[in-house]
């Protein structure tokens, strides 16, 4: 008995189904390649041989969680009207026919922002029971883009770097894959034992120097591939180029500041060293020499004026001792040099009184020069009266030859004691 109530109430629950309206799409998913013109069939049944009212709607699925469907169109059978959205209107149709239960949805030049999922409905007022709706995915075949392959983090030993590759655009969505080669251009299997690569990331973990070689990325999906390729060197922290530059500035700079402080050492050395000079020397060297220039081939160096002075300006007030330790040397030297200059005063003290002496000594040499001056005039007149005498005498010399050699004639001899007559003028 039971048995018979069970079959009884499967075939009532058969029979009411049949009378149902059911929304049927051939396939879950459709592919088509981006630009073509498309059509996504959808058929209904309805236990009413001709309704007298049906009203079919496409929407596609919205593009955020949670928010509406966008609808894309409606038709109503009574006045054969479709009602299409305006940001459809011009590339949508729609292929209807209610007594065969047609309903296709056409769309030309098709792009990116069509895939998505789209849903057929059907609404009969007598008939509202059953399967009203069906969806059906949309996959609009894009080939990949070439990829960008990119270096995230520093490529030095011991660092955790990424080798990003990314295809801006691709459906169904790309798949990627990495593949290396060493500095020689020979493949391997893993550039490092910690290697993860994963959604087109791959992860290295402490690289080293044997890291360093040739990357290749390869994005492909259903209708083709792309590649893109990186150069990876693993370089040791100090030898970064960045570290280099940076290196390089400093060291410049040092240059340049241990060359300016060197510069001004040598010239507070220099001039220390003259000023040491100076004080050690005391006055200039004509400062021990008299005015005057040497008399009477004394060639002693001339002297300068006593009252003449150093008027120099202590070194205490031109320039500041750095620390208790010059300042100590300073007076050091300061006393050293009035040492000095007392020595210096009794040389100068010794050299005037010698200066006097030679003073005495040149007047009483210039009194007996006077003196001998005197004698030589007296002499040279005594010599010039002694001159004229003998010149006298000369010439009555002469004059007394002259007479012995006259010839003789026939006067008589003159007597002995009778005076010589004189012919000539005395």
């Amino acid at each position: 008995m039971e048995g018979r109530i069970c079959a009884l109430a499967v075939l009532c629950l058969v029979l009411s189904s049949v009378g149902a309206l059911e929304v049927v799409i051939p396939q879950k998913e459709y592919e088509f390649a981006r630009g073509d013109n498309i059509t996504l069939p959808c058929n209904f049944k309805s236990k009413l041989a001709a309704p007298p009212l049906v009203i079919i709607t496409w929407s596609a699925e919205a593009p955020t969680a949670g928010a509406k469907e966008t609808l894309i169109l409606s038709y109503y059978s009574n006045t054969k009207q479709t009602d299409i959205k305006s940001m459809y209107e011009g590339r949508v149709s729609l292929d209807v026919d209610t007594r065969t239960g047609r309903a296709n949805l056409k769309l030309s030049a098709i792009t990116l922002a069509d895939n998505k999922v789209f849903e057929c409905r059907v609404l009969i007022p007598t008939d509202d029971e059953g399967k009203p709706a069906a969806t059906v995915r949309l996959v609009v075949l894009v080939a990949p883009s070439t990829p960008v392959c990119k270096l995230q983090g520093k490529a030095e030993y011991g660092q955790n770097i990424n080798l990003t590759c990314l295809s801006a655009e691709g459906s169904p969505a790309p798949t990627y894959k990495w593949e290396s080669t060493d500095v020689r251009s020979m493949p391997r299997a893993a550039p490092h034992p910690r290697t993860t690569d994963k959604g087109g990331i791959l992860s290295m973990y402490n690289i080293t120097k044997d890291t360093s070689g040739y990357f290749t990325c390869t994005s492909s999906n259903k209708i083709r591939s792309a590649k893109c390729n990186i150069t990876l060197a693993v370089m040791p922290p100090s030898v970064s180029f960045g570290s280099t530059a940076i290196i390089a500035i400093v060291v410049s700079v040092i240059a340049v500041i241990a060359l300016i402080v060197i510069v001004y050492c040598c010239c507070r050395h220099r001039k220390k060293k003259r000023e040491e000079e100076e004080y050690a020397m005391g006055a200039p060297a004509e400062e021990f020499h008299d005015k005057d220039p040497p008399r009477n081939g004394d060639r002693r160096p001339a002297g300068r004026e006593e009252d003449r002075r150093v008027d120099r300006e202590p070194v205490e007030d031109r320039r500041r001792p750095d620390n208790d330790e010059r300042q100590s040397d300073y007076d050091d030297r300061r006393s050293d040099y009035d040492d000095r200059r007392s020595d210096y005063d009794d040389r100068r003290s010794d050299y005037n009184d010698r200066r006097s002496d030679y003073d005495d000594r040149r007047s009483d040499y210039n009194d007996r020069r006077d003196r001998y001056s005197d004698r030589n005039e007296r002499h040279d007149d005594e010599r010039s009266t002694n001159g004229r005498r003998d010149r006298r005498d000369d010439d009555d010399r002469r004059d007394d030859d002259d007479r012995y050699d006259e010839p003789y004639d026939d006067r008589p001899p003159v007597p002995n004691n009778k005076p010589l007559r004189k012919d000539y003028d005395d």
